[in-house]
């Protein structure tokens, strides 16, 4: 894939973010990091400050959020911010590349689990790097299935999302990722 057609949705959180959008940089590739007034986040490129009609644009019960989580999730202002910003993350993206945990309900621990929630629902490609089992997982729409191969990033437009707390290997899957999709 041309590293001139390629952008990159994200937050630019501290964690997975701040490493999807360095790696983005150093291939040449474009990013948009979406956040809002306030949020303190580790990537200076490419950010896209949403406004408040554009937040409620992406708003979700948290109602909904927390029985589809399996988990309760508090109503903060913030928090209902920061779900806000990974619909748009989700929306932009054509692929959708997590790294986090699967928990045995299927969903993703955290906030970031909502990011893959919503990538399910709108059917789009998910791939996840489980950083306790060490290994990438793809949703089939019932199922995770381990990846036996690694994943490479086929479409212009994805999206890289995950947690806070990166851990060497997560930070090695992001890299091998970009290694292997943006090739020379």
């Amino acid at each position: 894939m041309n590293t001139g057609d390629a952008i990159l949705f994200s937050g630019g959180a501290p964690g997975a973010e701040a490493e999807f959008g360095a790696c983005a940089e150093r291939h040449g590739i474009e990013e948009v990091n979406f956040t809002f007034d306030g949020h303190k986040i580790d990537r200076g490129r490419g950010v896209r400050v949403l406004n408040h009609e554009e937040l409620q644009a992406g708003d979700v019960s948290l109602a909904y959020v927390s029985k589809l989580m399996h988990r309760r999730y508090t109503d903060s202002p913030t928090l209902r911010k920061v779900l806000q910003t990974l619909w748009y993350q989700v929306n932009h993206g054509q692929e959708i590349y997590v790294i986090g945990t699967v928990l045995e309900d299927s969903t993703v621990r955290g906030g970031t689990g909502w990011g893959a929630e919503f990538a399910k629902l709108c059917n789009k490609p998910l791939f996840v790097f489980d950083q306790e089992r060490d290994g990438w997982f793809k949703w089939t729409g019932d199922v995770w299935e381990a990846l036996g191969d690694t994943p490479v990033i086929t479409h212009p437009h994805f999206t890289g999302t995950g947690t806070r707390t990166l851990l060497p290997n997560g930070k090695n899957a992001i890299d091998e990722l970009f290694a292997r999709s943006f090739k020379g």
